[in-house]
């Protein structure tokens, strides 16, 4: 069959791939146009596995609200340019929408996108993109009411940080308040059961410390110490913060008053707790040409 121009072009469509290799997939499948796309698929494969190494610490969280359930999806990717990339946008919204029917992000791997598993379609993004990718952890939050906000919104529903919140009574409008609330204080818990217990006893024992040098007596110092936790406590559990919104209360007041009970809730920032490798733009640049 005769390899047209138009048919290499309708190839590099539907693949990304560049005008040679749609060329040799067509010739390889003597112009079969699907056999040409499982070619090209089988050689992206093998370019991913190339990328496997390579740290993702950029991309995007995407939330999706669906009735009484939350979800959000972080999904990395090497450099901030390719969130700003219409189809790794467009993937990040798919891979959401089908987080919303599983628990965890193995799971998510495995679940169908427009009959390919998860983890299928992320390494075809790889191989039409060039940069390696992986979808890195998903949460899920349920409540009578939830809510969820992104801030540094790069599309609806996508951003640098992806907040959830799930609430008894109230309502949506309150929820993303309390999310956007979240997404600027980044609270380490709801409350002060919440909290982690080693946290609690470190940051005792730092103030015991401090108050101790004052030369008090033990009786002024177990009361610094108890005023300095309360002060702890406001500051790191989401229920005893400074409402953004209206500062002369707190976060759990605020949710009275709202006639709600905050449940959960769930922050996620892109390339959180990721070691980023840096290296200077004249040794990249070396490295590049084999310098």
């Amino acid at each position: 069959m005769a390899i047209t121009a138009a048919l290499v072009k309708e190839l590099r469509e539907k693949s990304g791939a560049g005008m040679m290799d749609a060329k040799k997939a067509l010739t390889e499948v003597d112009g079969d146009m699907e056999a040409a796309m499982d070619w090209l698929r089988t050689k992206g494969l093998a370019t991913a596995a190339k990328k496997s190494g390579r740290t993702a610490a950029e991309g995007l969280v995407g939330v999706k609200v669906d009735g009484n359930v939350a979800v959000a999806v972080e999904v990395n990717a090497e450099t901030d340019f390719v969130g700003k990339n219409a189809d790794f946008q467009k993937m990040v919204n798919d891979i959401v929408a089908a987080a919303v029917n599983v628990d965890d992000v193995d799971a998510l791997k495995n679940a169908d996108v427009a009959g390919k598993p998860v983890s299928e379609v992320v390494t075809d993004a790889i191989a039409k993109i060039g940069e390696n990718m992986s979808v890195r952890r998903m949460a899920k939050v349920s409540g009578d009411v939830v809510g969820a906000y992104v801030h540094a919104a790069a599309a609806d529903g996508l951003g640098k940080i992806g907040v959830l919140v799930a609430l008894k009574g109230g309502d949506e409008a309150f929820a993303k308040q309390v999310a956007m609330h979240v997404a600027a204080t980044n609270p380490a818990s709801l409350s002060e059961a919440d909290l982690d217990p080693a946290l609690v006893e470190r940051e005792k024992n730092v103030l015991t410390e401090q108050a101790r040098e004052s030369g008090k007596p033990e009786n002024i110092i177990e009361n610094m110490i108890k005023g300095r936790m309360k002060k702890f406590y406001s500051e790191v559990t989401l229920n005893n913060q400074a409402f953004v919104i209206n500062p002369d209360v707190t976060v759990g007041q605020a949710a009275k008053d709202a006639g709600a009970e905050i449940v959960s809730f769930v922050r996620l920032e892109v390339g959180e707790g990721i070691e980023k490798k840096t290296e200077d733009f004249a040794a990249e640049v070396a490295k590049t040409m084999g310098g």
